[in-house]
């Protein structure tokens, strides 16, 4: 495990924000505000006027709009709705690095840099299908459960959902996230780099219950799990973390799952690889060692040193990364930027995170927002000057296990770094120029 070190809070450091230029938390961030709008062309400043004799600054008046004076849309009678016009720009979007040659089993991202707070709208999740989208009529679908149990049990939709439920938050994040930018800058923006990620509320029930109903014969050591697409998409699942905590879910972000996400329902395991949370679930079968499916020998797994391949390398370890500013993004001059991002683990909750400004020669310790929930994401701010001088900036995060985010070279002393490699949980740097231009700066 590697150990995390040159933490400082030395106001010496390259970018750091003094005592002074630490703005005090809500509700005064007046300095932090004023600075920022003094490079971004003092609006606020220009605007006003002091009333004589008064001391009391009054504002400039604002010109009426058209919103102002007109009736706004009618309110339909019913509708489902959507996203300002305005935000047309925010979209999921396929790989422009890795490029497939067909349309099936491929995969949209999540566009990290425009996701505000810790939940990801539900039209943005990323995608990853092995065989396309199919559409299945919750009235027909039927889930069996069958094995090493006492007696097979068949469920309806209508079965499933009159259990009690429960909701829980939790990140989603696929194994290749990030397998395209190891040793080289291949991904333009966060979306690109890091967009097979996703975080949202997940309601459903317990399989542990099911498996109640069942009722587990002796020596009952694995759980298969398949979908009901195309593809038949399969995964063997250890028991202990079956009863642990993985959910039957039909529910996601306030509704019923979209297609993409498996309607109408899904296997969900917190922590672990995304395509282990099988969508479309048809069958559950309970055995006494796990089945080798090509997704577990072909697919998903890891190349190690010496020409060996790991199988069920399930968790998705800690990690981080800064999504603004961000590859694609400008900084408008120097002044005053707050450095957001992303960091989750599938081991636990998230307990601090570190910003380095000057390329990882010092680290300095970011504030983490509320809520800070187990296996979820967790959003990380960091108040930073920026001189105007070239840069490098990346987050390093920490798990409640102790874990600490390695490098790529850490990663690299224990995997063979080679091929198609997926668990990329490496450190994640962005440049700075000093026209204020941020790119990938990975290698």
């Amino acid at each position: 495990m590697p150990k995390r070190s040159g933490v400082v809070s030395d106001p010496r450091a390259p970018g750091a924000v003094s005592e002074r230029d630490i703005v005090p938390r809500s509700p005064s961030r007046r300095d932090f505000i004023r600075g920022s709008l003094a490079f971004a062309g003092g609006a606020l400043a220009t605007g006003g006027a002091m009333v004589a004799g008064t001391g009391i600054a009054r504002a400039a008046a604002l010109p009426v709009p058209p919103s102002n004076q007109s009736m706004g849309r009618p309110i339909p009678q019913q509708m489902y709705g959507m996203p300002s016009k305005y935000e047309a720009h925010v979209f999921r979007e396929r790989s422009s690095v890795f490029k497939n040659r067909q349309n099936f089993s491929d995969w949209s991202m999540t566009p990290l840099q425009h996701q505000t707070g810790i939940i990801t709208p539900n039209g943005l999740n990323f995608e990853r299908h092995h065989a396309g989208t199919p559409d299945i009529d919750p009235a027909t679908h039927r889930l069996v459960i069958h094995g090493m149990v006492k007696q097979p049990l068949v469920f309806t939709m209508e079965d499933i959902t009159r259990y009690p439920s429960v909701s829980k938050f939790y990140f989603l994040e696929c194994s290749g996230n990030t397998l395209t930018d190891w040793t080289k800058a291949a991904s333009p923006t966060v979306q690109q780099s890091h967009g097979l990620l996703s975080c949202t509320q997940w309601t459903g029930i317990p399989v542990s219950w099911l498996l109640d109903e069942a009722g587990l014969l002796p020596g009952a050591k694995w759980v298969a799990f398949e979908g009901a697409d195309g593809s038949g998409h399969t995964r063997s699942i250890p028991i202990e973390k079956v009863l642990d905590d993985c959910l039957l879910v039909y529910g996601q972000g306030g509704e019923m799952l979209r297609p993409e996400q498996g309607y109408p329902l899904r296997l969900f395991i917190p922590g672990w690889e995304g395509n282990v949370s099988v969508k479309w679930l048809r069958r559950i079968k309970v055995g006494d060692q796990p089945w080798h499916f090509r997704s577990e020998t072909a697919r998903y797994t890891d190349p190690m040193p010496g020409g060996k391949w790991r199988q069920f390398s399930f968790v998705m370890e800690c990690k981080s990364v800064i999504t603004n500013p961000s590859g694609g993004m400008k900084l408008k001059g120097p002044g005053l930027y707050e450095i957001l991002g992303f960091a989750w683990s599938g081991r636990g909750k998230i307990t601090a995170v570190d910003v380095t400004v000057d390329g990882g020669r010092n680290w300095q310790e970011a504030q983490l927002e509320e809520p800070v929930f187990d296996k979820c994401l967790t959003r990380f701010r960091f108040r930073w000057k920026w001189d105007g001088s070239p840069a490098v900036i990346a987050s390093r995060a920490v798990d409640s296990t102790g874990y600490v985010q390695p490098t790529v070279e850490q990663i690299g002393k224990v995997r063979a770094l080679t091929g198609f490699v997926q668990h990329h949980n490496g450190i994640f740097p962005w440049a700075i120029n000093s026209a204020g231009e941020v790119k990938n700066a990975v290698a």
